[in-house]
């Protein structure tokens, strides 16, 4: 029996160095991860001297009137009820960066997990006052068929205005644009801004390709609890939003407490193990 003992101690002294290695290469792994910085797309060049403000927590106007896609003159409150909206400063007739721009969002929507109107609803407002209500009803059926998924025709909103109206709401997100008359276009930035059910910036998503888990966690974090799922508010312990990059980072801080809280349970299962199994023996 005594030798049984004495086996089963130098196999958990044996152990011991094996668990620590595990342990200490956690964390190695997790400082390892969290110094990878996503680098920021490079800019392109019509938006030279020209970007997004970040107004985190400001609130817009949500009397301003706009014309939807039907003709109808509406405010902006009127997409604003118990959900997150998307909000996306754009004009219909652009030859190149809002097409990429709502070409990106539009992929990534298909993979969000998440259902338009029931979830969020998305609002785009050009920002050409001559454009009209006709030319974006046809942009909106070209992309419900391109989105292809049920509740985009209620959820989704192609809206034109008149300038004072756009400028204003411009401002007030921080979306910085300027005609070009040699052009004959306008020069803007391309981002996504999230906003809460009560109307205040929450979170923007600059460039024109978007993860389909960034704009998730944009809205879970900008509904105020109403939508997510518990898988959502554990990765959103792991993943920060940055308003350098207008992205979503691992958190080293959670990471590494999450990295370690996982490592102690680890160590102490194995202990348990081992005592029981020492008692075991030295019952026989």
């Amino acid at each position: 029996m005594k030798n049984t003992v004495c086996h089963c101690e130098a196999r958990r002294a044996e152990a011991i160095p094996v668990i620590i290695g595990i342990a200490s290469s956690l964390l190695l792994l997790a400082m390892t991860i969290t110094q990878t910085i996503q680098a920021a797309e490079p800019m392109p060049a019509e938006l030279q001297g020209l970007g997004v403000a970040q107004k985190l927590g400001l609130p817009v106007s949500l009397d301003l009137t706009f014309t939807d896609e039907t003709g109808q003159t509406v405010p902006l409150k009127n997409f604003f009820n118990d959900k997150p909206v998307i909000l996306a400063m754009a004009y219909y007739e652009c030859p190149n960066l809002c097409t990429f721009l709502l070409n990106g969002a539009t992929d990534a929507m298909k993979n969000i997990g998440l259902k338009m109107p029931d979830d969020f609803e998305f609002v785009i407002v050009s920002i050409d006052p001559k454009e009209t209500p006709d030319l974006a009803a046809k942009k909106k059926a070209s992309y419900l068929k391109e989105y292809g998924k049920p509740g985009g025709e209620e959820g989704w909103h192609f809206l034109t205005g008149k300038e004072p109206n756009i400028k204003k709401l411009a401002d007030e997100i921080g979306f910085e644009y300027r005609y070009v008359p040699e052009d004959k276009q306008y020069a803007h930035p391309a981002a996504l801004f999230i906003l809460t059910p009560d109307g205040k910036i929450s979170r923007t998503l600059g460039g024109v390709a978007f993860k389909s888990r960034d704009l998730r966690l944009a809205l879970v974090e900008s509904s105020q609890g109403k939508i997510g799922t518990m898988v959502d508010q554990i990765t959103l312990f792991c993943y920060r939003y940055d308003p350098k990059t207008s992205k979503y980072g691992l958190f080293a801080t959670n990471l590494m407490k999450g990295a370690a809280a996982v490592t102690i349970l680890v160590l102490g299962l194995l202990v348990l193990a081992g005592v029981k199994k020492s008692r075991g023996n030295t019952k026989t």
